[in-house]
């Protein structure tokens, strides 16, 4: 039987790595460090998904200009001294391993910078597993559709032939920005009532969830 999506993408921190913890406490960190307020968990949570200094602009939106470098170098300091220690979520190498298997063309689109993304699959050991990837240091940030758009030009898939799978809104608007089917997932940075806002074709409460809608629909 065809399959539906050939091309399947996966956002990564809050989907596949147990992150949102992390990314929240590092940015709040970040600000105590320089004598700033720090954002609430919500708001922090809300951005992640961003390239780092859009995210940074979200959560402190009142911040002079000049100062976002610094945050973003504390912030680096803070979630580099415990990204060696996050798990991914219970299932989710089975998923990739499932998926893959079954035919697919696995890719990731992330917030995370080129540098974080390697080292984020050389400690997870997932790396290899993925065709192609794109990060907010090659591409326009989320919700703008060039990682998408760029993965499908390199995979040579048309946007009815691709999924994109994520936590967040952004993920889900890039998805629609890009003209791509796409799943939400309940389990990370993005409340599911907001998730489903952006009518997702499902929205997943646990990678369980994830692989058994894949497994009947993809």
């Amino acid at each position: 039987m065809a399959k539906r999506f050939e091309l399947i993408v996966f956002d990564w921190d809050g989907t596949l790595m147990d992150s949102t913890g992390a990314i929240v406490a590092s940015i709040q960190a970040a600000a105590r460090d320089l004598d700033i307020p720090p954002p609430s968990d919500e708001r922090a949570s809300h951005i992640i998904g961003l390239g780092l200094i859009d995210a940074l602009r979200h959560a402190l939106p009142d911040l002079p200009t000049e100062r976002y470098q610094a945050v973003a170098e504390r912030y680096r300091h803070h979630y580099l001294a415990q990204d060696q220690d996050l798990l991914l979520f219970d299932g989710a190498v089975e998923l990739i391993d499932e998926l893959t298997a079954a035919g697919h063309m696995l890719a990731v689109a992330t917030g995370k910078t080129r540098k974080g993304l390697d080292r984020a699959f050389e400690v997870s050991g997932l790396g290899p597993r993925f065709q192609a990837s794109r990060c907010a240091d090659e591409c326009h940030s989320k919700p703008h559709p060039q990682m998408l758009e760029e993965l499908m030009a390199e995979f040579g898939v048309e946007p009815e032939a691709t999924l994109m799978i994520g936590d967040t809104t952004h993920d889900l608007l890039m998805a629609r920005n890009a003209g791509v089917a796409a799943l939400g997932v309940a389990y990370g940075a993005h409340p599911r009532e907001s998730l489903e806002a952006e009518t997702p074709l499902y929205c997943a409460a646990n990678v369980a969830e994830l692989a058994a809608w894949l497994r009947q629909q993809a």
